[in-house]
């Protein structure tokens, strides 16, 4: 039985499902199941509904009406425009606060981007996705804009799910490396335009790849008749 910690009960069964999609027992299109969920936690039903709302609010979980929940199964458009809108989000976030970062927050980016590239090549997925979102949430976690915040965390989790299964198909670590030190690069060289440019740009090359997967597995599942 999964220990519960001593927060709240929904937000620890959220937790809990997000891994468990990040560990490959569960992928898009398949079921989620309340009483099974709250079996294998030991816990009653409700916190689990509760999880399942926010993580439909969150985009990862979609709910079919009459049928129940599922892990959601993203269209290709839908995934670019998830990284678009998150490029663009985190580059307005870094663009306005750009003078606010001092030189030990550099060294901390610029650490976080060597060890991405060094669990990349351990082939750690979990990790390098954990580094990764702690790389873009402290250049995004300057900013005073409540709404921006609220969004931009929402989306992570969605793109961190994609991300997560497909990077190593996607790049190689040396790429890994070099695209987030890019970024720090532009930040380094306060370029406000060049800062929202390499961030848009650095989201939309992965949704853009992550759709053209997408797509080719659609092109080649046999549709049922």
């Amino acid at each position: 039985m999964v220990k519960i910690l001593k927060t709240t009960y929904k937000d620890q069964v959220a937790d809990y499902i997000y891994n468990l999609v990040l560990d490959g027992r569960y992928a898009p299109g398949d079921q989620l199941k309340e009483s099974l969920l709250a079996r294998e936690m030991g816990i009653s039903r409700a916190p689990v509904r509760e999880a399942l709302k926010e993580l439909i609010a969150n985009g990862i979980v979609e709910y079919r009406p009459q049928v129940g929940n599922f892990i959601a199964l993203l269209s290709p458009r839908r995934i670019v425009d998830s990284y678009t809108t998150r490029g663009v989000l985190e580059g307005y976030a870094i663009m306005t606060t750009r003078h606010e970062f001092g030189d030990e927050d550099i060294e901390e980016l610029l650490a976080m981007v060597k060890n991405m590239q060094t669990l990349a090549e351990q082939g750690n997925r979990k990790m390098v996705v954990q580094v990764g979102g702690e790389f873009h949430d402290m250049l995004a976690g300057k900013s005073k804009n409540v709404q921006l915040a609220e969004y931009t965390r929402r989306l992570s989790l969605k793109l961190h799910v994609l991300f997560y299964k497909h990077w190593s198909s996607l790049y190689s670590p040396a790429e890994i490396g070099d695209r987030h030190k890019r970024i720090v690069d532009t930040l380094v060289a306060g370029d406000p335009v060049a800062i929202e440019v390499a961030v848009r740009d650095h989201y939309i090359e992965t949704g853009t790849k992550i759709a053209e997967l997408y797509q080719e597995i659609i092109n080649t599942t046999p549709q049922g008749g």
